[in-house]
C-alpha cells in the first residue's frame, strides 16, 4: 500500500492539517492572478499548516507549487531550504526561483540540493559558474578565470559564449555519473507523486481535480477521463486505476468517493470490493491501451501522436505492475 494511502489511516490531527494545507495549496493555484491581500494571506498561512502536515502532504504541496509563477518570494525560499525529499521538485522545476535564491539555496544546503538545482533547464551562467564551484570547492571567480584561461583567444563576445559552454560540459560531466539512476528514481518518484494526487483528490472530492490528474497518468485528454468518470457503476475508473497500478485499496476508496453508492453493503465498501475483484491488471492495461489510441484519433491528433500514446501507455502500466508487484 502506498505512502498516499497510508496516510488516510494516520492521526486524524494530522489528516486534518494535511487536508488544510492542499486546500489552501489548490485555492492560491485556481488563482490566475492574485492580489496583494490573497499573496499576503497565502505567505502567512501556508508555513504553519506546511509544518503542521505530514511528509507526503509536503511533499505534494511542494510539487503543486512548483508549478505556480506567482508563489511568494518568502514561500519560495522556505521550500527551496526544506531537506531535499521536499525540495527537490520545487527546485527543478519552479519559475518563481531566480538565480540569487538557487544560488543561496545550494550554499545553504548543499550537495543534493546543488544537483537538484542542476537539474533545471536553461541554467543562467551565474548559477552554473557557483555550481561548479561548490562542487569543487573554489570561489567562483577562480572557476570563472580559469574557464576563460583554458579557451582560445577570442573576442569578448565569443569568450563569453565559450565560457559558458565550457561551465556547462563541466557541470553536465559533474552530474553525468547520477544521471542514469537519477532518471530511474525520478520516474519512480513521479509516478508516487501523480497516484498520491489522485488520491488526495478522491479524498476531497475533487472531481473537476481528479480528471485533470488522471488524463495526466494516462496521456490522454481530459474528454476521455470525464467520460469515464461518466459510468457510474465505477468499472471504467477501476479499469483506468488498475492499469495505472494503483493498490486495490486505493481504488476502491477512489469509487466510494465519487460513487457513494458503491460504499453500501453487509461492509463498507463491499460493491466497490466486487468491483475491483474482478480486475486483472494486464487485462486492464491493454483495455486502457485501447481507450488512449481511440482517444488520440476521436481528437483529431496526428497518426504519430497516437503511435506515441500506443507506445508510451504500455510502458506507464509496466512501471506500475512492478511497483505493485514489489
Amino acid at each position: 500500500m502506498s505512502d498516499g494511502f497510508r496516510d488516510l489511516e494516520g492521526p486524524p490531527l494530522t489528516r486534518t492539517k494535511d487536508v488544510v494545507l492542499m486546500a489552501t495549496v489548490s485555492s492560491f493555484e485556481a488563482m490566475p492572478h492574485p492580489g496583494r491581500n490573497d499573496v499576503r494571506q497565502f505567505s502567512e498561512l501556508f508555513e504553519p499548516v506546511f509544518r503542521a502536515s505530514s511528509l507526503e502532504a509536503q511533499r505534494n504541496a511542494a510539487a503543486a507549487l512548483a508549478r505556480s509563477p506567482h508563489v511568494p518570494r518568502s514561500v519560495a525560499w522556505f521550500l527551496a531550504t526544506q531537506p531535499i525529499a521536499v525540495a527537490a521538485l520545487f527546485l527543478g522545476a519552479s519559475p518563481t526561483l531566480d538565480d540569487d535564491l538557487l544560488i543561496a539555496a545550494a550554499r545553504l544546503k548543499g550537495r543534493d540540493h546543488a544537483k537538484a538545482i542542476a537539474a533545471r533547464p536553461n541554467l543562467s551562467v551565474k548559477v552554473v559558474d557557483a555550481l561548479v564551484a561548490l562542487h569543487q570547492g573554489l570561489p567562483e571567480r577562480a572557476v570563472g578565470a580559469r574557464s576563460e584561461a583554458d579557451a582560445p583567444s577570442q573576442t569578448t563576445g565569443d569568450t563569453r559564449l565559450a565560457r559558458e559552454e565550457t561551465l556547462r560540459r563541466t557541470l553536465k560531466s559533474l552530474v553525468a555519473r547520477d544521471a542514469l539512476t537519477r532518471d530511474e528514481e525520478s520516474e519512480d518518484a513521479a509516478a508516487e507523486r501523480e497516484e498520491a494526487l489522485l488520491i488526495r483528490f478522491a479524498r476531497l472530492r475533487e472531481a473537476k481535480a481528479f480528471s485533470r490528474m488522471l488524463s495526466h497518468c494516462l496521456g490522454s485528454s481530459v474528454w476521455l477521463t470525464n467520460r469515464i468518470m461518466l459510468d457510474l457503476s465505477g468499472l471504467q475508473l477501476a479499469t483506468a486505476l488498475k492499469a495505472l497500478g494503483l493498490h486495490d485499496g486505493e481504488t476502491r476508496f477512489a469509487l466510494t468517493q465519487f460513487y457513494p453508492h458503491l460504499a453500501g453493503g453487509d461492509i463498507e465498501g463491499a460493491r466497490a470490493d466486487s468491483v475491483v475483484a474482478g480486475l486483472d491488471a494486464e487485462e486492464c492495461a491493454e483495455r486502457v491501451g485501447v481507450w488512449i489510441r481511440a482517444d488520440a484519433y476521436t481528437q483529431g491528433a496526428a497518426e504519430e501522436t497516437a503511435a506515441n500514446a500506443n507506445a508510451a501507455a504500455p510502458r506507464r502500466f509496466r512501471a506500475s505492475d512492478r511497483r505493485a508487484a514489489g
